[in-house]
C-alpha cells in the first residue's frame, strides 16, 4: 500500500513543499515570503502560524485532501549534536526547535510544523538528518585548541541520501561502504563515510576545509587574529567575511559557478585562477578524508549544484580519481531524501531514532 506523505523545508524566506507517493512527487512549490512579512515576527518560532497558514492554503486551492496523508516530514534544524537518521518529533525534540539548542535558523520551523500538522490529523511526524548530525569519532574533535574542539556541521541530509542512493545502486548495504562525499553548493563540505557513519566531516558553515561561493573555510588563523584585533572590524563585519561575503564573492563578486564560468569564457584570467584554487582545495579535502579512511576507499560521490560544472568535476577527477572511482549525483533533491526517510521508518526498513 502506497504511503501518501506531506514534505516542508523552510527557508529563511521560503518554504518549499512536496506532496509524494511514496518516492514519487506529485507536486511540489515554494512559498517565498517577502522580507516584509519575515520582519514582523520577533523569533523563528513566533513565523509558525503564518507559515503553516500559507502551507495549508496551498493544499486547498490544489484540492488536496490533507486527511489522506500518511505522514508529515519536516526539515531538521538546530538541535543538539545527534547521529544520522530519522527522529520522531517528540515534546523533548520540539522543545530544541522552538528554543533553537544550537541557534536560530529557518530549519527550525520543518519539525514545529511538522509535529502540528501531523497531531491535527493524527499521523506521524518526523525530521531527517539535519545539519547537526554528529558522528565525528573522538580523535577527529581535537583542534589544537582545548577550547575550540572541531565541530559537526555540514550538508548531512544530501551527503547522507547520496551515499544510500550510491549503494542502493550497487546493490550494498550503506554501513559496508568507505566513501568520500563531497557536496559543493553554497558552502561546501567533505566528509569520510565508513560502518554508515560519517566520522570527520569539515564544518561547512563557518568552520574549516576548501573555500566555497559564500564561505572563506579554513583561513589562515595568525592572519585573522591580527584582523580581529586590528579596530578596523567589528565581529559582525569579520564573521560575513567568512560566512555569506567569502569565498567567491569575496575573490570575484558572485555566489554563482555559472557566473563565473561565464567570466572565464568572456577571458577572465583572475575568475579561473580561483576557480582552480577551489578545485585544489576541494582535492585536498578529498585526499584528507581518503587518509580518514587509511586509503580504503570505494568511491568518491560528488553531489550538489556545483557538481552540474563539468570543469570542476573533470578537474577534481584528474587530481583524485587515482583514490577511487567517482560518481556524480548533481544538484540536492532535500524534498526527495526527507520523504525517503520517513518511508524508511513507515516501511519498517529503520526504526525511527529517539532524541
Amino acid at each position: 500500500m502506497s504511503i501518501l506523505s506531506l514534505i516542508i523545508n523552510p527557508g529563511s524566506t521560503s518554504t518549499k513543499i512536496g506532496v509524494f507517493e511514496d518516492e514519487n512527487l506529485l507536486f511540489e512549490e515554494t512559498l517565498r515570503h517577502s522580507t516584509e512579512e519575515i520582519a514582523k515576527y520577533a523569533t523563528i518560532a513566533d513565523q509558525k502560524d503564518f507559515r503553516k497558514n500559507i502551507i495549508l492554503k496551498l493544499l486547498q486551492e490544489k484540492s488536496f485532501d490533507i486527511n489522506s496523508l500518511d505522514m508529515v516530514v519536516g526539515r531538521g534544524g538546530m538541535l543538539k549534536p545527534i547521529p544520522g537518521g530519522t527522529y520522531e518529533v517528540t515534546d523533548e525534540l520540539l522543545e530544541d526547535l522552538k528554543i533553537g539548542k544550537q541557534g536560530q535558523h529557518a530549519s527550525n520551523l520543518g519539525g514545529m510544523l511538522a509535529r502540528e500538522i501531523g497531531d491535527e490529523i493524527g499521523v506521524r511526524s518526523f525530521i531527517v538528518d539535519p545539519v547537526v548530525v554528529d558522528e565525528l569519532c573522538d580523535i577527529a574533535r581535537y583542534s589544537g585548541v582545548p577550547e575550540l574542539p572541531r565541530t559537526s556541521v555540514f550538508h548531512a541530509l544530501n551527503q547522507k541520501a547520496v551515499a544510500k542512493r550510491y549503494a542502493k545502486e550497487k546493490g550494498v548495504a550503506y554501513d559496508s561502504l568507505n566513501l568520500v562525499v563531497v557536496h559543493m553548493g553554497g558552502g561546501v563540505s567533505v566528509g569520510a563515510h565508513t560502518g554508515g557513519r560519517v566520522i570527520d566531516v569539515f564544518n561547512a558553515l563557518d568552520g574549516d576545509g576548501a573555500f566555497s561561493p559564500e564561505r572563506a573555510g579554513g583561513a589562515p588563523s595568525g592572519a585573522l587574529i591580527k584582523m580581529c584585533f586590528s579596530g578596523k572590524y567589528t565581529e559582525a563585519e569579520v564573521y560575513k567575511k567568512f560566512v555569506g561575503g567569502g569565498g567567491f564573492n569575496a575573490y570575484v563578486g558572485t555566489n554563482d559557478m555559472r557566473d563565473v564560468e561565464k567570466m572565464i569564457q568572456d577571458g577572465d584570467t583572475k575568475a579561473k585562477v580561483i576557480r582552480d584554487a577551489f578545485i585544489f582545495q576541494v582535492s585536498k579535502d578529498i585526499g584528507s578524508m581518503a587518509c580518514v579512511l587509511k586509503g580504503k576507499v570505494d568511491a568518491i560521490v560528488v553531489t550538489g549544484g556545483i557538481a552540474y560544472d563539468k570543469e570542476v568535476v573533470a578537474g577534481l577527477k584528474e587530481a583524485c580519481e587515482w583514490i577511487a572511482p567517482f560518481t556524480v549525483y548533481p544538484g540536492e533533491d532535500e524534498l526527495l531524501a526527507l520523504a525517503q526517510g520517513g518511508l524508511r521508518v513507515m516501511n519498517e526498513e529503520e526504526k525511527a531514532l529517539k532524541y
